[in-house]
């Protein structure tokens, strides 16, 4: 699975790369807003992992225009965020399959819960496009 990654602290962004590398997952990495899109729009991604506070463009506008890009409308985009709680709904509104806060990811040092978070997030979506496990485990 093919996951881009957009932060632009690049000691979260190391760390949650290693751990979804880690994990299986095959990562392209963005710092802002701009080359985001840009990644989204030309190369095939499979999920987006997006922190809302970033240059360029804000995350919320990059979620915007990737919802209205026929191109990238599809994708499941997963909010990372150390923003509070209360943008959760307007954010899933606007088109997130989930909000996560990065506290909760990460919440001692040497501990990155990121990979299992989005396993939780590709089971959810799983079960509402009706795949069944026993689909995905025979895909393997």
């Amino acid at each position: 699975m093919k996951v881009l990654l957009v932060d632009d602290s690049k000691a979260i962004r190391l760390a949650n790369q290693q751990a979804l590398e880690h994990a299986g997952y095959d990562v392209i990495c963005a710092e802002d807003g701009e080359a985001a899109l840009r990644i989204a729009q030309s190369q095939p991604v499979d999920m987006i992992l997006l922190d809302m506070m970033l240059p360029k463009l804000s995350g919320e506008e990059v979620l915007r225009r990737l919802k209205d890009d026929a191109r990238t409308a599809q994708i499941p985009v997963v909010v990372l965020s150390s923003l509070s709680e209360r943008n959760r709904s307007k954010l899933i509104e606007a088109g997130a399959e989930a909000y996560l806060e990065k506290s909760t990811l990460m919440p001692q040092y040497g501990v990155n819960l990121l990979p299992r978070a989005i396993e939780d997030v590709i089971c959810r979506i799983n079960r509402r496009l009706g795949v069944s496990f026993a689909t995905v485990r025979k895909g393997q």
